[in-house]
Formats: C-alpha cells, structure tokens, sequence
C-alpha cells in the first residue's frame, strides 16, 4: 500500500524454518561496478523477520526474543521515514544484538515524481543522480552511527508508483543507481524494498543491469511463505531474496503486544559484531 513505509512499517515472517545466520558472499555477485576492494564478509540471516514503524523499546525486544523470530528491521534515516525512533541508538543496537537479534537497515529516501501524495523529499529527473548519491552518504552516516558496520546492507525503500510512465521510471532507476553505487562506495551492500507489481518489478525487470541492487526484498502481501517469487529464478540467488507477506499483524511475544509486519528473510543483515 503506498506510503505504507513512510507511516506503519512492515516487516515479520514465518518460516517454518530455525533462523539461521550464516556468512555467506550471496549478494555481490548480482552488483556491477563493483571496485576492487575487500569486501567484508557478509552476515546473511535465513529464517523469521519483523519491522515496526517505530523501533520497539529493550524490554520489548527481550520479550520478543522467544525463538519466533530471529531479525528485526528498522528505519535508520531518510528524509520520508514516517515515525520518530527514541529507541533506534547505537545503545540498542548493541544491547539487541547481544540477545541475538539480527538487523535489518531500510532507508527511506526520495520517492518518485510520479508517485501520489506527497513525500518531504522528491526525486526528478534533473535531480535523481545527485540525489541518489547524496542519499546514499546519509544513509551509510546513519547505519554508522548506529553500529551497522561496513559489510552491511542497507535496503532502500521505495513505495509503489507507475512504473508504465517511463520518464518517472527512468527517473527512480537512475536514483537507485546513484545510491547504490554510493553505498558500495563505502563497502555497504545494497538493498531495495518495493512492491511485486511496481517498485519491485522495476528494478527486477530492468534490462540494464548495471549497478542496481544486489539483494531484493519484494512486497507481494498472500499471506503464505510459499515459492512464490515472481521473476526469474535465477535472479537474487543465492541469499538474496526477501519476501514481505503479510502486514499490520497484532500479535503478542513474551507477554507483550505488537502490530507489525511478516517477512520470510533469506539475505544479507547488519553487521554490528
């Protein structure tokens, strides 16, 4: 649902798999332009994921870690992040990733000239590359800052648009570029989240490869975990792929309640050991 990112954030899955963290070079191979420098090797987490709009607190967190779920994703910055993040500290990075808890970094950065509603921060044509880079500086600064180290990845969110209006499309892809190869330019790793019938399928389709992102979390909301990847099946294997089935689902961990969103998680996450 469009603007769903910048408002009630979504994440949460339920594999019937353990998660699972393992390290793992999935993602850098699907990324062009990649400089000739070492690489940090990639924490990859496979199993049950959540997000809220908010960070929950500590105490939150210490309840929710009963098995279920494994990773959480948080929203580390971007002029169109809808919800304040009083917890979201280097402090609670560090304390949540002691429990056990994997990361997983969304930056929501400018949306499309095309897209309904409106947004703080816009891309255009004229603006998309220098934006793109811009953003990017920023988003790595925040991951940073929180203890997200180099390695890790940062998913940007872009929300649903018309992806037939081919100068706004032009226009995204052209901003997903800049900011990739922004972030592989400080050794992060590059994500995006988008929708399966949009944003998604923009970037999964392009025929242009060049510097678009290596690792693809897709919104398709079935309510199932199942195989049901809507592209090629070679396309963001292995560890590459993230599924968001389900949102704003209430449910209580530990004796405390949250309304979040479900995704099944086979890809990279924070580095923050």
């Amino acid at each position: 649902m469009a603007g769903h990112r910048q408002s009630k954030k979504r994440r949460h899955i339920t594999w019937a798999v353990t998660g699972a963290a393992v390290v793992a070079g999935a993602g850098i191979a699907a990324q062009t332009s990649m400089a000739a420098t070492t690489w940090p090797a990639q924490k990859t987490f496979t199993g049950r994921a959540f997000d809220t709009c908010t960070a929950p607190s500590l105490s939150a967190m210490k309840a929710w870690h009963t098995g279920f779920y494994g990773a959480a994703a948080v929203y580390v910055g971007g002029k169109n992040r809808g919800c304040a993040q009083p917890n979201l500290t280097a402090s609670w990075v560090k304390s949540v990733s002691s429990l056990g808890w994997k990361l997983i970094p969304i930056y929501v950065g400018a949306q499309p000239p095309c897209q309904s509603g409106s947004s703080p921060e816009k891309l255009t044509s004229s603006t998309a590359a220098s934006l793109g880079a811009k953003d990017a500086v920023d988003a790595v600064a925040k991951a940073s800052a929180l203890g997200m180290k180099a390695g890790s990845p940062i998913y940007l969110d872009m929300e649903a648009y018309d992806i037939t209006d081919k100068a706004c499309n032009d226009a995204v892809l052209t901003y997903v570029r800049a900011f990739d190869k922004g972030l592989r330019a400080k050794t992060y790793r590059s994500g995006y989240y988008g929708f399966s019938s949009s944003s998604a399928k923009a970037v999964a389709t392009a025929k242009d490869r060049t510097d678009l992102p290596g690792n693809l979390w897709y919104a398709l909301w079935d309510n199932t975990t199942t195989a049901d990847w809507p592209w090629g099946a070679g396309q963001y294997t292995p560890h590459s792929r993230a599924h968001q089935y389900m949102v704003n689902s209430k449910e209580t961990h530990g004796g405390v309640t949250l309304t979040v969103d479900r995704d099944a998680w086979d890809a990279p996450v924070a580095v923050t050991g």
